[in-house]
């Protein structure tokens, strides 16, 4: 049943794939679906995009599993500052810049706006180094769902994830990642509801004052407004799962192939529900597997929280119920995958390729799909023991990067490329040194990640006006 359903599936996608690939004529259909989206799929682009495998799996059974109830504040900030705020204040904005200065990637409207190739030539170098990492973790934390709900090996569920991915991307472009967001938002919304209804129903927990309860007797502080790691941590990983999407590329892109100004409004409610909606289910769920399990399960012969979401659905949840969530999962990091792939392909074809070049055509930018699948695969393949952090560098590392010269682009005309510059190099820096030197399972990577995005803000501003900064790019800001 469970095979059966996911083949289904996967037709299912190939077939909006192939639909897709009829309308896709040109880089701008591949890359952007002709800037012609509506408010209900560019929502779903928005979310399904926002939350993977590392999501439900990674983050929802580690960061549950260690501040319990406290974990919810990430849900708050998702909802409000990475979903509602982010279409609030750079949606609009975004859409029309773009637009005007004839920017399709992040790499583009930083070289138009602030003048000089060097800075679309860093960006995108950025774009396709650091964003391999995070292709790597959503890979990882499907298979291993796949290996424990379906019992396929981890590394056939990596080959099969890698093959779906190229091929459904590769016919259609951008236009078929959103088709298949708007089929994939519905059964991640429904998956969502369903998962916290069913265990909340369980004798184990016995609904919501008796998860509180049963959870308070576990440890009291699982139920404080803080967890036991601490108020630090906890603030990491609200700023870097919140105000990341504000200077990821492949969230910033979901602005730029809006419609027109006049669907932002609709999509901001249907975005602002979707996260809600998708965290809460993901981390309350995550927060109650104290509830059914008495230690993580083991992964070569050592404790792995990564693991106690797989294992929650694949010991807990009734073989039919199981499927949903398996397909949630799969929904959720088809099309992050899809963006990831997407954006960082267009690094090499449009941002680093002269445009007068025969190499900066379609053929070109399915090609380099292909390279970047294959590259997140060999990194997945290596197996590391700590999605979280592999997110947390990535994340920490690419927002930091951009966030400030994007942010300050979009509003201040006084922000000069030595602001640009100097912010970047920041947020390289504070992501890529501090992950060297705390080292890759530190548990403070991702207040590390928070650091370099929150002070290249404080950065460009600070280097703009010391260097007499004004306004380039011919738009009205």
């Amino acid at each position: 049943m469970k095979t059966v359903a996911l083949v289904l599936y996967v037709v299912g996608m190939l077939a909006l794939g192939y639909v897709a690939s009829r309308k896709t004529k040109n880089l701008s259909d591949f890359f952007l679906a002709g800037r012609n989206l509506g408010p209900w799929i560019s929502a779903f682009a928005y979310g399904t995009t926002y939350f993977s495998a590392v999501l439900f799996i990674g983050y929802a059974g580690r960061i549950g599993w260690g501040f319990g109830l406290s974990s919810l504040w990430i849900v708050v900030g998702n909802a409000i500052v990475g979903s509602f705020l982010a279409w609030v204040i750079l949606a609009r904005r975004t859409r029309k810049c773009t637009e005007s200065l004839n920017a399709m990637t992040m790499p583009e409207f930083l070289e138009a706006r602030y003048g000089g190739s060097f800075l679309r030539i860093l960006s995108a170098l950025i774009i396709f180094v650091f964003l391999v990492p995070y292709s790597a973790s959503v890979y990882m934390g499907l298979s291993y769902l796949f290996d424990a709900v379906l019992g396929i090996s981890y590394q056939y569920a990596l080959a099969f994830m890698a093959i779906l991915t190229g091929v459904y991307l590769l016919m259609g472009g951008y236009l078929a990642v959103n088709l298949a967001d708007a089929v994939q938002g519905m059964i991640m919304l429904f998956g969502s509801l369903f998962l916290v209804g069913y265990l909340l129903l369980r004798p184990e927990v016995g609904g919501i004052s008796g998860a509180i309860t049963k959870l308070a007797h576990v440890n009291p502080r699982l139920v404080s407004v803080i967890g036991p790691p601490g108020f630090w941590p906890l603030f990491g990983l609200v700023v870097l799962t919140s105000l990341g999407p504000w200077g990821l590329p492949q969230m910033v892109q979901k602005f730029y192939a809006i419609r027109s100004e006049r669907v932002i409004k609709t999509a901001t409610v249907v975005v602002t529900i979707f996260a809600f909606v998708c965290t809460f289910g993901a981390y309350f769920s995550g927060s109650l597997t104290r509830l059914f399990f008495e230690a993580p399960p083991l992964s070569q012969g050592k404790p792995d929280p990564d693991l106690l979401m797989p294992h929650l659905i694949a010991t807990v949840m009734p073989s039919s119920f199981a499927l949903i969530l398996l397909l949630l999962v799969f929904s959720a990091s088809m099309s992050t995958l899809s963006s990831l792939v997407l954006v960082s392909s267009s690094a090499i074809v449009i941002d680093l390729v002269p445009s007068s070049s025969r190499l900066r055509s379609l053929l070109s930018m399915r090609v380099l799909c292909g390279l970047f699948v294959a590259l997140s695969l060999v990194l997945a393949l290596c197996r590391v023991s700590f999605i979280v952090n592999l997110m947390s560098i990535s994340w920490g590392t690419v927002a930091g990067s951009f966030i400030a010269p994007y942010l300050w682009g979009l509003y201040w005309k006084r922000g000069n490329r030595w602001g640009a510059l100097a912010s970047m190099l920041t947020g390289l820096g504070i992501g890529l040194f501090g992950s060297l030197a705390f080292g890759f399972r530190s548990a403070v990577l991702p207040l590390v990640g928070s650091c370099a995005m929150l002070v290249p803000l404080g950065v460009f501003p600070l280097v703009s006006m010391l260097t007499g900064g004004e306004k380039h790019a011919s738009v009205r800001l």
